[in-house]
């Protein structure tokens, strides 16, 4: 336990640390009580623990109950990060300056004021699940808050600490406990806190919306398709996390945690306890992005064999992706030589279908990556998905005019302030009256999708839900509308290029 504080004592530093800390607002949870502070109008816990540190003999173990606590618990502070790389002296990819902690399982609640049975919504935030972390500035959940909804953000474990296995560990493990999903296992336990303590903050554990970015997005996918997942959630946003990935199954996992093990520094042969003494810095700094685990236990197949099946949770759906997502591979698609490269390892169907737009080989990397990466797998989802509860499908494409002869388009992550109207809270510059019009507009979608999972009535001119007979999303652009058929012939080129991941085989 990082902090304990007394109501009384953090009284007296509310009145001494000026207008952003605010009366304090006790509140008893499962564990014990803890106090947080107002912020804005908003109440604000930080750090709160939803499960056990997980280091010594809990490293590489499903997440353990936390220890419960008597005195009063101080949540106005962020946690630290869980490990990961950070290089050069600035922020990495995921938005982290420090390398992070293993004891890191933590989340952090914004509540509207005198909630009562408030929408709920659980951010899971991106980073290719090797970086980031809930509490960056850019996921301020104040404006949430403002507008009714009762907004969680959490950790999990990342990188070699968060999705990895071993013989060593599979040997020392108990008859069906589950492994090398460790970050998945992690935002179930902090979704499984929610339905048992969310009440107390004034949301309604039966109106839960988990929304996810990226690795976060792809992760929700999983959660949609593992069956211990049932009445954790009532609906799902996933944002630029689509795809058809290649599935990972346990025995590949273990030889890929063979090798990253003695990169570490294990010895040959290392049985669980040496593992389990490796220094964190060592495992982040051989961690390699391995993907979620197909181990038959907590996730018995692919989201897209789930979906292709009809096995997948029947929740309402909203599901999108940006304009340029390709900006993941901008590092070397820019250049003749990458882009070649990357060409040339694509299907000459696939190729074939781009041939005619008048790109130079950038521009058709990029769209052809844009496409098969988010693109298709978006509308691909979205139709899987319609035939029962609603899905509503999404393009991001604007670019604020100070930016729009720089860039091809929208990149990844970039709706992310939008979504969340956190432009004030996260210290980016001010944005121009065209940019604040579209955020108000997605944020209200996303609002209203949380409170009764019907968006139709935010977006200009009305967004129906996914028909895959009308084939029609909402773009969030410059001008912003419902599209009809939008780049059909693409997508359907995309898709076929990926059939034998999503055929349900």
């Amino acid at each position: 336990m990082r902090s304990k504080l007394s109501l009384a004592g953090l009284a007296v530093a509310a009145l001494t640390c000026g207008p952003a800390l605010a009366a304090p607002a006790p509140v008893t949870i499962d564990a014990g009580p803890i106090v947080g502070m107002v912020e804005s109008g908003v109440g604000v816990w930080r750090d709160i623990p939803f499960a056990a540190p997980p280091v010594g003999p809990l490293r590489w173990k499903p997440p353990a109950p936390v220890r419960p606590w008597t005195e009063a618990r101080a949540a106005t502070t962020t946690g630290p990060s869980c490990p990961q790389i950070v290089r050069g002296p600035g922020p990495n990819g995921g938005g982290v300056s420090s390398k992070g902690e293993e004891d890191c399982l933590t989340l952090q609640v914004f509540a509207p004021a005198k909630a009562r049975r408030a929408p709920v919504m659980v951010w899971i935030h991106g980073g290719a699940n090797t970086m980031g972390a809930g509490s960056l500035a850019g996921y301020d959940g104040g404006a949430f808050a403002r507008d009714g909804v009762v907004l969680v953000e959490i950790n999990y474990r990342l990188g070699a600490l968060g999705f990895f296995a071993h013989p060593a560990l599979t040997k020392a493990a108990a008859a069906q406990e589950l492994l090398a999903n460790y970050g998945l296992m992690d935002q179930i336990a902090a979704l499984s806190w929610v339905q048992r303590n969310i009440a107390a903050f004034g949301g309604d554990p039966a109106n839960v919306t988990v929304f996810g970015e990226s690795a976060g997005g792809e992760d929700i996918l999983a959660l949609l398709a593992m069956p211990s997942t049932t009445g954790l959630f009532a609906k799902a946003i996933v944002e630029s996390g689509v795809g058809w990935e290649e599935p990972v199954t346990l025995a590949q996992a273990e030889t890929a945690g063979q090798t990253l093990a003695a990169k570490a520094g294990a010895p040959e042969g290392a049985d669980a306890e040496q593992l389990r003494a490796l220094p964190a810095d060592a495992l982040v700094a051989a961690t390699q992005p391995t993907g979620r685990v197909i181990d038959g236990r907590l996730l018995p197949e692919t989201p897209a064999q789930a979906f292709a099946r009809g096995h997948a949770h029947d929740v309402p759906l909203l599901i999108g992706s940006n304009s340029w997502e390709a900006s993941l591979i901008a590092g070397y698609a820019r250049t003749p030589a990458g882009a070649a490269a990357f060409l040339a390892r694509q299907p000459e169907a696939l190729k074939a279908a781009y041939a005619g737009l008048g790109l130079d080989a950038t521009g058709e990397a990029y769209a052809i990556f844009t496409d098969v990466a988010m693109g298709a797998p978006a509308r691909w989802y979205a139709r899987k998905a319609a035939p029962g509860a609603p899905s509503w499908l999404y393009y991001f494409s604007f670019v604020p005019a100070a930016n729009r002869d720089k860039l091809p388009g929208s990149a990844h992550a970039s709706e992310i302030r939008y979504v969340f109207d956190s432009w004030d809270a996260s210290g980016s510059p001010p944005p121009d009256a065209e940019t604040r019009a579209l955020t108000k507009t997605m944020h209200a979608c996303w609002v209203s999708f949380a409170k009764n999972g019907r968006p139709e009535k935010c977006a200009p001119g009305g967004w129906p839900a996914y028909d895959p007979v009308k084939d029609q999303l909402m773009e969030f652009g410059v001008a912003s509308g419902l599209r009809t058929s939008f780049r059909k012939p693409l997508l359907d080129a995309a898709e076929a290029a990926k059939a034998d991941l999503i055929s349900g085989k």
